[in-house]
C-alpha cells in the first residue's frame, strides 16, 4: 500500500527506532505534526511526481504495519533507489526479503525501470548480504552526508 498521511503514526515509531537512527539516521523528527509535514514532502510529493516512493509493508494474517519498502529518487543518485526497513522485532524473519522481492517484480512489470539502485551505510552488513543474495552488485562508495556504499541492478 501506498504511504498516505493516515500512516503517520507508524512511520513517527518507525524512524525513532535505534536501528533507523544507526543506519539510516536521525531526521529529528518528534512529533505527528513533523512526521506528517515529512510524509506530505517527502513520499507522498514523490509518488505524484514520480509515479513511486514508500509503501507500508503489512502482516497478511493482521494487516499490521511492519514496516517501509519502496522506491525514491534522490538528487546525486542516477537512478531511482530501493530502500526498506522494519520494525526491529520483524528484522531476521524474512519480510524484508518478501518485500524487496516484491518490489523489483513492481518496478519491473508495472514501473517499467531497467535499472535500481540501493544505498547502505558503511557498516550495514545485514543490507548488504539481503542485496547481494537478490542480485544487487557494488557500484561504488558514495560520500553525501556520510559514506554510503551504492549497488546496482539490472531489471
Amino acid at each position: 500500500m501506498i504511504i498516505t498521511v493516515d500512516d503517520t503514526p507508524f512511520y513517527l515509531k518507525l524512524i525513532n527506532t535505534p536501528t533507523w537512527h544507526q543506519l539510516i539516521g536521525d531526521r529529528e523528527i518528534r512529533t505527528l505534526e513533523q512526521a506528517k509535514h515529512f510524509l506530505l514532502a517527502g513520499p507522498i510529493k514523490m509518488q505524484e511526481k514520480y509515479g513511486y516512493s514508500s509503501y507500508i509493508i503489512r502482516l497478511n494474517a493482521t494487516s499490521e504495519a511492519i514496516g517501509i519498502c519502496g522506491f525514491f529518487k534522490r538528487d546525486y543518485l542516477a537512478d531511482a533507489d530501493l530502500g526498506y526497513a522494519l520494525l526491529p522485532q520483524f528484522t531476521g524473519l524474512g519480510y524484508a526479503k518478501e518485500a524487496v522481492i516484491a518490489s523489483l517484480n513492481y518496478a519491473k512489470q508495472t514501473l517499467g525501470l531497467t535499472k535500481l539502485l540501493a544505498i547502505t551505510s558503511k557498516n550495514n552488513q545485514r543490507s548488504m548480504s539481503l542485496l547481494a543474495s537478490i542480485g544487487f552488485k557494488f557500484v561504488e562508495i558514495h560520500s553525501k552526508d556520510k559514506v554510503l556504499k551504492v549497488f546496482s541492478i539490472d531489471l
